[in-house]
């Protein structure tokens, strides 16, 4: 594991909030969508930033990696602007997580198929630890879609296993097993077992 958490963070946006900036009472978040219901940007602001890395690693378990930015900015201006169709201002988090979800199968829905340029030829440009780092989130892409999020949102993203079930509206226990799980068959699928 200390592998691969060495290798992912070269995936880690650039702007990302450290932990105890995102760390907040999810009153205080509902607080904060109904005051950009009352046109406070601000507010909208602090959403993102509290919310933004959710949204990437969600993304960045069904996109290409190149995609994911434009993504984000796309996933942020839909929920701006159906704000108005969240029901309960509590329920932000899981309701941004469902239009993430939807954005990305939107975009593999719109997107001509086109061929991959061939591993070695991708590949020559880059560091050893990029190299590392692609194939541990390629690896991460192939396990089942519970593990993939929870576990992008974890080593690549950085937030901890409450910060997840907060911001996903999923439940802790479910959050435990989904990163337990999720760990063990990626240490299988890169040949670490042992580790």
């Amino acid at each position: 594991m200390y592998e691969i958490e060495m290798a992912l963070p070269l995936l880690v946006r650039q702007t990302r909030p450290m932990a105890e900036e995102r760390a907040a009472e999810p009153s205080a978040n509902a607080l904060l969508v109904e005051a950009v219901r009352r046109g406070d940007q601000e507010a909208f602001a602090k959403l993102y930033d509290l919310y933004a890395p959710m949204v990437h690693g969600i993304l960045l378990a069904r996109v290409p990696w190149s995609e994911v930015d434009d993504l984000v900015q796309d996933v942020f201006l839909m929920a701006f602007r159906k704000l108005d169709t969240l029901r309960e201002d509590a329920a932000f988090g899981g309701w941004l997580a469902m239009i993430a979800r939807n954005r990305a199968m939107d975009f593999h829905r719109r997107t001509q198929k086109t061929e991959p340029l061939p591993e070695d030829v991708a590949l020559e440009n880059q560091s050893e630890a990029e190299v590392e780092a692609a194939r541990a989130l390629a690896a991460i892409r192939e396990l089942p879609e519970a593990y993939r999020e929870t576990l992008i949102l974890r080593l690549v993203e950085g937030m901890t296993g409450p910060e997840i079930s907060e911001r996903t509206r999923l439940t802790p226990a479910s959050v435990r097993v989904n990163l337990h799980r999720g760990m063990k068959l990626l240490r299988e699928r890169l040949g670490m077992e042992g580790s």
